[in-house]
C-alpha cells in the first residue's frame, strides 16, 4: 500500500475505522488485527469504488464487513468465553482510557452485530439514509431500529450504575 493513497485517502476517515474496530473487538490485538485487515482490504478494493456514494459511506461498508468477516472467523474458531472471563479480559487490555467511553462500548458490544453497526453509524450523526445505504436496508427501518437500539441501551447503561 503506498503511503500517499494511506495519507489521502485512509488516514481521514481513520476516526470511522477506529469506531467500527473498537465495537467489534475486545483486545488491543484484535483491534490492531482488525484495524491492518480493514486497511488493507480498503486498498485492494480501491479500484472498485465508483463514486455511487461518498468516500466516507464506503470506508464504513468496508470496515463494517471486514469486522464481521473477522468476527464470524473468530467465532468459528473458539468457543466463547463466559462473560466473566471476557472482562477480565477487557480489564486487563483496557486500551481506550476514558472510562465513561469503556462503558459505552461495553453497552454497545451487548447489541447484536448490526444493531452495533447502526448506533455507531448514528453517533457519527450519519442520516437514516447513510446509514440504510452501508447497511442494506429502508431509512424506515433504521428509525425504528435506532429507537429500540436507544432504549436498550438505555437499560443497558442504567444497570451499570445501579
Amino acid at each position: 500500500m503506498s503511503s500517499d493513497f494511506y495519507t489521502s485517502s485512509i488516514l481521514p476517515y481513520a476516526p470511522i475505522i477506529i469506531k467500527i474496530c473498537r465495537a467489534y473487538t475486545d483486545s488491543q490485538e484484535d483491534y490492531e488485527d482488525y484495524y491492518q485487515e480493514v486497511c488493507l482490504q480498503i486498498w485492494k478494493s480501491r479500484d472498485n469504488f465508483k463514486g455511487n456514494s461518498k468516500w466516507s459511506t464506503w470506508i464504513y461498508r468496508i470496515s463494517l464487513n471486514v469486522c464481521l468477516t473477522l468476527l464470524k472467523k473468530k467465532d468459528k474458531n473458539q468457543m466463547l468465553p463466559s462473560e466473566e472471563k471476557v472482562a477480565e479480559d477487557r480489564d486487563e487490555t483496557n486500551f481506550f482510557s476514558d472510562k465513561n467511553l469503556d462503558i459505552l462500548y461495553e453497552a454497545i458490544k451487548k447489541l447484536s452485530k448490526v444493531d452495533r453497526a447502526v448506533i455507531l453509524l448514528y453517533l457519527e450523526e450519519k442520516s437514516y439514509q447513510e446509514i440504510s445505504d452501508i447497511i442494506g436496508t429502508s431509512p424506515n427501518n433504521i428509525g425504528v431500529r435506532i429507537t429500540r437500539i436507544k432504549k436498550r441501551l438505555k437499560k443497558l447503561l442504567d444497570g451499570k450504575f445501579d
